[in-house]
């Protein structure tokens, strides 16, 4: 599509909000964007250094042991003991291939992708590249007869935080399978569980043995470390499942170009293989998560979901616009809710990816 046609970026309209933030004497506390503020792990920085000699082109499908590494993470952190080494491929972030993967499938005109009704909107985005039809959803009885070739799920979800539970995710395999409808699952915040009654190590993915039994047919789970291990910067994410589609992925990306450098590759190795970074950065966001949402609470916001990843999903039951300007007088810049659809019109995204000190300030600013 052309890209005069394409939306507005979102954060662009955040200009005034921003700038009345700043102006604070105390500085602004930006909890717009979930960017990672925390240092990349040592463990991480020295696989990138001892990668740093990279002479000739990495592999676009990823090395073996990259790949054996990612299935072997899967089983033991996801629960889905299935994955098949040939069915893993590195990412150049997740984003790129959340933008691009109706593209990459082949849809167009005449196609159609559904999406989460609330969400992240580089999936309405992608649709509109390929020239395909977004279709926005809350349930799947509302797609009716004409289910689309293409539905992303979002679990845990951006920006509200919630998890789709083990039955409801057999559920939407069952309904996709019926009718031969590709599912993606983005599952990139799937570490950062806060639930009390959580049911494995991770939020369940979509390659679940108890959710899809064993076969991966149809099936994406879509994974990004920009989160869990501060790897924003470095652009490294897989994508994992239905072995026949990733390889149809595969064969158009080495036609395209579109390889993850070797240096990082070996980072994503070693990051799959390593949990104690991602525990310890965990305690570092859930201390963050307690300050920033007992705050809220006295100040008399109320907060939904938010029962994973990175943001508080924040109400006071007015106008979304109108409370990202209340915050922004407290030099705190939030996202507001109308950024990821209509049903987030009286709702706030609050990122808790600001350092310690930046949330104490907020926090204190809340509550004053």
């Amino acid at each position: 599509m052309p890209v005069a046609d394409l939306p507005d970026f979102p954060w662009d309209s955040l200009a005034g909000a921003k700038a009345t933030a700043a102006a604070h004497p105390d500085g602004i506390v930006d909890l717009s964007v979930g960017t990672p503020v925390d240092p990349t792990p040592a463990v991480l920085q020295e696989a990138l250094t001892a990668a740093a000699d990279a002479p000739g082109y990495p592999q676009v499908w990823g090395t073996p042991d990259l790949r054996k590494a990612v299935a072997v993470w899967f089983a033991r952190r996801r629960n889905a003991s299935a994955v098949d080494p040939d069915s893993v491929m590195p990412v150049i972030g997740t984003k790129e291939l959340v933008a691009w993967l109706p593209t990459l499938l082949g849809l167009g005109a005449g196609s159609s992708v559904g999406i989460p009704e609330l969400g992240y909107p580089t999936y309405d985005v992608g649709a509109r590249l390929a020239g395909a039809t977004p279709r926005a959803a809350a349930s799947l009885l509302q797609f009716g007869p004409m289910a689309p070739q293409l539905l992303w799920i979002n679990t845990p979800a951006n920006p509200h935080g919630q998890v789709l539970p083990v039955d409801h995710l057999k559920k939407v395999v069952a309904w996709a399978r019926q009718r031969g409808v590709i599912v993606a699952s983005d599952e990139c915040y799937a570490e950062l569980d806060w639930r009390a009654d959580a049911d494995g190590p991770t939020t369940p993915s979509i390659l679940d043995d108890r959710i899809c039994d064993g076969s991966h047919e149809g099936l994406l789970s879509v994974y990004s470390l920009s989160k869990q291990s501060n790897l924003a910067g470095y652009r490294a994410g897989f994508v994992a499942g239905d072995t026949e589609l990733v390889q149809r992925l595969v064969q158009v990306r080495k036609h395209a170009g579109m390889i993850v450098p070797w240096p990082v590759q070996r980072v994503v190795l070693a990051a799959v293989q390593d949990d104690a970074h991602v525990a310890a950065q965990k305690q570092i966001y859930a201390a963050r998560r307690e300050e920033l949402k007992a705050a809220l609470l006295q100040a008399d916001w109320r907060i939904d979901h938010s029962e994973a990843g990175l943001y508080l999903w924040a109400t006071q039951g007015k106008p979304c616009r109108q409370s990202v300007d209340e915050l922004a007088a407290l030099g705190i810049l939030a996202a507001p809710g109308d950024f990821y659809g209509a049903a987030g019109a009286q709702h706030v995204r609050i990122a808790l990816t600001a350092t310690d000190e930046r949330i104490s300030a907020a926090a204190k600013r809340l509550v004053s």
